[in-house]
């Protein structure tokens, strides 16, 4: 990912991404339905790389540590790291290095916490030594990133567990803000339906992408659904959504064994009960348009699922149960004294 995005190469050959490529390497999107252009990128046989319709965010240039306008290897992983971690992951993590238990963690403590954290995720745990086998970097992840943001220039100051959770929670914020900013093309403060449903498909699994692609196309041809407008905040509703992707399955599951059809009511009666999300009608509309296969009123729902959990796959259900089973059985091995190897 890193390489396909880095547009820049140092004479000594390091790569380095622009704060526009790592905002596209970040920011899964197609072109807004509004423009006319068609998806672009920067591979072999295709045209020139596509822009992001939003504005810079001066947010992703916190991780510029050297103010050199570039991003490294390291601090794109620092990044991307940072990005995948569940807040409940990081608390339990938090309060292992928490040793005086004043809810702080200095610069070492909060070191060993990410690279815990880099070890669950599936780009930063391909290192070895914490350096990429074939890859130049200059400098080891965990002394990059944002450690002067946090703990200034020194590297004395103290993080809160507080200050660092709504960090997590302004970083996810601002990525959901330029996606939408990016579909919002003529600044209208809403985006078209055609643009939410390529939202929600854009990180389908490649073997499927044009059944899906398809079904947008023909949104053309059903006017009660293609003339909505979908707003920031059903937007990011429906993001929150994919963060509750264990208790929403279930849900679904156990309903749809039960009592079979599972309608537009039950699917937003499950979201706000279970998963305390108030869905409106045009987001589940065009959820059910998506992926209600056979028109039938039956949502698909291995298909849903299996879509938000691909936006998802670097986020809460796979790393949070490996952490969990990584904790659990240190907690076995220091009882029974068992081998290293086992916890690997």
């Amino acid at each position: 990912v890193f390489e396909y995005f880095a547009s820049y190469i140092s004479p000594d050959g390091e790569a380095f991404m622009t704060p526009a490529d790592l905002m596209r390497a970040v920011v899964p999107v197609f072109p807004p339905s509004e423009a006319s252009r068609v998806r672009e990128g920067s591979l072999k046989g295709e045209r020139v790389s596509s822009d992001l319709r939003c504005p810079p965010s001066k947010f992703f240039m916190l991780f510029d540590t050297n103010n050199d306008g570039l991003i490294s290897f390291s601090e794109y992983i620092f990044f991307v790291t940072l990005l995948s971690i569940p807040e409940s992951s990081f608390s339990i993590a938090f309060k292992m290095f928490d040793l005086d238990n004043n809810g702080e963690i200095d610069k070492e403590e909060f070191k060993k916490v990410m690279e815990l954290m880099r070890a669950q995720h599936r780009q930063g745990s391909q290192y070895r030594d914490r350096v990429r086998s074939g890859l130049k970097v200059s400098t080891p992840v965990e002394n990059d990133g944002l450690l002067e943001y946090f703990f200034g220039k020194d590297g004395k100051s103290r993080l809160p567990h507080e200050k660092f959770v709504q960090f997590l929670n302004d970083l996810h914020n601002e990525i959901l803000s330029l996606e939408f900013s990016h579909y919002d093309y003529k600044s209208r403060g809403t985006i078209s339906a055609k643009d939410f449903a390529l939202s929600m498909v854009a990180s389908a699994d490649m073997k499927h992408i044009d059944k899906f692609l398809d079904r947008v196309e023909q949104l053309k041809d059903e006017p009660n659904l293609a003339n909505i407008r979908i707003t920031f905040e059903d937007f990011k509703k429906f993001s929150e959504l994919r963060t509750q992707l264990r208790p929403l399955s279930l849900a679904i599951f156990s309903f749809g064994k039960v009592n079979g059809l599972l309608t537009k009511k039950d699917f937003q009666r499950a979201a706000e009960q279970v998963c305390g999300i108030s869905l409106s009608d045009n987001v589940v509309d065009m959820i059910y348009y998506l992926f209600d296969v056979n028109r039938d009123g039956r949502l698909s729902s291995d298909e849903f699922l299996r879509v938000l959990q691909r936006r998802e796959e670097d986020n809460l259900q796979p790393r949070e149960a490996g952490l969990m089973g990584l904790l659990s059985c240190w907690l076995q091995c220091s009882k029974s004294n068992c081998s290293t190897r086992i916890l690997f």
